[in-house]
């Protein structure tokens, strides 16, 4: 299985650093989807993601609706992760999938509500209680790739420790 995180407009280099380390530890590809609030050469970016950099495969897209030509929601296993989502992320059986892309929006907005609509039977919402707007995008995206993961067995990760001495 080949998982794909997309970061659309990602705003927080510290955010975008987490999840380049989430990536390189599951194998996952990482998206990012311009504009940036930042550049890639960011300090707190490169310190965030410390040394992982070369250790994920990263793809840049131009826009959104470059991303959406290139890997078209209608022929890939696409979700849309909002706190409006109509499905929980635990629905979707990802373990019959064989390559599965992930979509998360930029901090301050989300995902455009006419994506949304447009994909609604794609969206996956993380349950939280009433009151509470959204969680931190490193934290979602982590919540939902080992959930991922989980179900398809941690396929080619270590599920072993070094032992304690």
């Amino acid at each position: 299985m080949k998982l794909n995180i997309v970061l659309v407009e990602p705003e927080i280099p510290q955010n975008t650093g987490n999840i380049v380390r989430t990536c390189a530890a599951t194998g996952a590809k990482l998206h990012l989807v311009r504009p940036f609030g930042f550049q890639i050469s960011d300090r707190y970016l490169k310190r965030a993601g410390l040394d992982y950099w070369d250790k994920l495969e990263i793809e840049e897209h131009d826009s959104f609706n470059e991303f959406l030509k290139k890997y078209n929601p209608n022929e890939n296993n696409m979700f849309f992760v909002t706190s409006k989502g109509t499905h929980k992320y635990t629905e979707p059986d990802y373990s019959k999938m064989e390559e599965i892309f992930i979509l998360f929006g930029k901090e301050t907005k989300g995902l455009s509500e006419d994506i949304m609509k447009q994909y609604l039977d794609k969206t996956v919402r993380i349950p939280m209680i009433e009151g509470i707007r959204c969680l931190n995008l490193s934290n979602a995206v982590a919540i939902v790739t080992y959930e991922i993961l989980r179900q398809t067995g941690f396929k080619n990760l270590k599920e072993t420790s070094e032992k304690l001495m």
